[in-house]
């Protein structure tokens, strides 16, 4: 799904962007709400770049990756953790690639999600090349999504990929 949204554009720096993993809900102006098995997940579009909410079983996860208030901390590399039995994985890489380069990525990777049925993508008023995009898999047991936060001021592409995979029943009962 594509959108345009209906903002200003906030995070205008790649650098920016922080990390987050727990928080509640936020503002968003755009959700897809996906299942995979018995796990619903949502995709959300935040004008400071996304989060996904994951609710499953006993309670709701987040992952917000955006320009958030009082958190400056650089975005990490690679996060690994255990959050309430599931394991979760993340990383993120930063692009930078020249203008005609940036383009090109930029509208393929619009196109890819665009076209994607557990996909969405939006794309920030005044540049057809600033966009946030994501796009969802799984089964139930592992969840997969990557996203990809667009800055074509700097010619930055910020890509992050991230899975959970669900406790086994054993490890559920401890």
């Amino acid at each position: 799904m594509l959108t345009t949204l209906q903002t200003s554009y906030t995070d205008t720096r790649a650098g920016e962007l922080a990390w987050c993993l727990g928080s509640g809900p936020l503002p968003a102006l755009a959700v897809l709400d996906l299942q995979f098995g018995p796990v619903a997940l949502q995709l959300r579009l935040l004008g400071a770049s996304h989060q996904v909410v994951l609710a499953a079983g006993q309670g709701i996860r987040s992952e917000t990756v955006a320009c958030l208030p009082g958190r400056r901390a650089p975005l990490p590399a690679r996060v690994a953790e255990h959050v309430q039995g599931w394991e979760y994985d993340f990383a993120a890489r930063v692009e930078t690639l020249a203008p005609a380069a940036f383009a090109a990525r930029a509208q393929e990777l619009i196109e890819l999600v665009e076209g994607h049925p557990s996909g969405l993508a939006g794309v920030f008023p005044g540049d057809p090349s600033a966009f946030t995009a994501l796009v969802a898999a799984g089964d139930g047991r592992r969840l997969r999504w990557r996203t990809w936060h667009a800055y074509p001021q700097e010619g930055t592409l910020v890509c992050t990929r991230s899975a959970l995979v669900a406790p086994t029943h054993a490890e559920s009962v401890r």
